[in-house]
């Protein structure tokens, strides 16, 4: 049984953890180390500290990979109303992962994470409009959430109203925005969008 900590040591703990792991100059890590901290935090209900033992397990930092158990210390944050943590969830529902595909509960969750300001889930519930998966096709909502996603500089949201704009789906075809939203792209780093504006004559 793991040792019942306070709500303060909980903090502690994951605090510490998260230092070691992302506020640190040092190269290698002690991910055996922060995974523990972690471990301890989460056990006695940390949200954050659930979140991150999933992202540990996902990808074997400090503990062997474990997609199972990833999924289920993401469950506990995302009943806690941990905001990644529900995009997560919403990811496996999408790709089938673990669970049983189901596009109307990935949408869902997306939704919920979407609402409280992740911007993959803003993307990817954009994605689901676009296409109708998991709820009726809707451009105009597509092009919404995808402008959500963009506001926080998400290059693939750039890349999608780019196009959104090129082919007129969801908005009027204006060959300003989606050199203005390629070119948003490519300056992230986005291949796809160099190759359009390429064949647009911009490079």
């Amino acid at each position: 049984m793991p040792a019942i900590l306070s709500r303060k040591e909980q903090q502690r703990l994951f605090l510490l953890g998260y230092q070691l792991a992302f506020q640190t100059t040092s190269k290698k890590k002690n991910w055996r180390k922060i995974f523990s901290l972690w471990y301890a935090a989460a056990s006695n209900g940390h949200k954050r500290a659930q979140f991150y033992v999933g992202t540990c397990y996902d990808h074997a930092r400090g503990v062997e990979k474990n997609t199972s158990i990833a999924f289920d210390w993401y469950l506990k944050a995302a009943g806690q109303g941990h905001m990644e943590s529900i995009y997560n969830i919403g990811f496996f529902y999408r790709e089938g992962e673990i669970v049983e595909q189901d596009y109307k509960k990935a949408v869902k969750l997306f939704t919920a994470a979407a609402k409280l300001g992740d911007t993959e889930a803003q993307r990817d519930l954009g994605y689901s409009y676009f296409y109708g998966q998991g709820v009726k096709e809707d451009h105009r909502k597509a092009v919404y959430w995808y402008k959500r996603a963009a506001r926080k500089n998400d290059l693939m949201a750039f890349y999608n109203l780019g196009l959104c704009y090129k082919h007129g789906h969801g908005v009027t075809q204006s060959d300003r925005w989606t050199i203005y939203y390629f070119e948003k792209a490519r300056n992230g780093g986005h291949k796809g969008a160099a190759r359009q504006l390429k064949k647009l004559g911009q490079l």
